[in-house]
């Protein structure tokens, strides 16, 4: 049975500068995508798609390198981001890994505001087997949680560092 665990992450940021120039900026896809993730490790792949690795992390003892496609679309006035295709080192042989993104970020009259899930299903690794299941379910909770609150760090100090200077450009 495999493990599966996920995280949200909800964002209102008050915009007080330039308001009328978010939707906009929001178009501005690759700029906007990579001032919300660590712009050192993305690479663009084309309009509207992108590959990510995740900062690396450990596991018990084990370091683990997610590796995230990531496809973007403006749909209504949003920035729309998913995963598109995901694979994992450091776990050994993992034939069944899984990660699900599906994030928004919309302009409003206020400022900003966003939501994002991410979600992991893989098989339990050969080398935590005699871990219990709860125990790395809750493990990986708390890591999906620290990794959208790195990204909700971002976006609410170099996003809208990056939006200040495109406006003054």
């Amino acid at each position: 049975m495999p493990l599966a665990f996920e995280a949200r992450q909800k964002l209102d940021l008050p915009v007080n500068k330039y308001i009328e120039r978010l939707p906009a900026y929001l178009l501005e896809q690759e700029r906007v995508v990579g001032a919300m993730l660590d712009a050192s490790k993305l690479t663009p792949l084309g309009p509207g798609s992108f590959r990510y690795n995740v900062t690396s992390f450990k596991v018990f003892q084990l370091e683990v390198n997610p590796v995230v496609s990531i496809g973007v679309v403006n749909v209504d006035g949003k920035l729309k981001m998913h995963a598109t295709d995901s694979e994992l080192d450091g776990l050994g042989i993992v034939d069944d890994f899984e990660l699900t993104l599906n994030a928004v970020l919309e302009a409003t009259n206020t400022g900003l505001e966003g939501e994002a899930v991410l979600g992991v299903s893989v098989s339990q690794p050969p080398l935590l087997k005699l871990i219990p299941k709860q125990v790395l379910e809750s493990t990986g909770q708390t890591i999906l949680n620290g990794i959208l609150l790195g990204i909700k760090a971002r976006v609410t100090q170099q996003l809208l560092e990056d939006f200040t200077n495109w406006c003054e450009q």
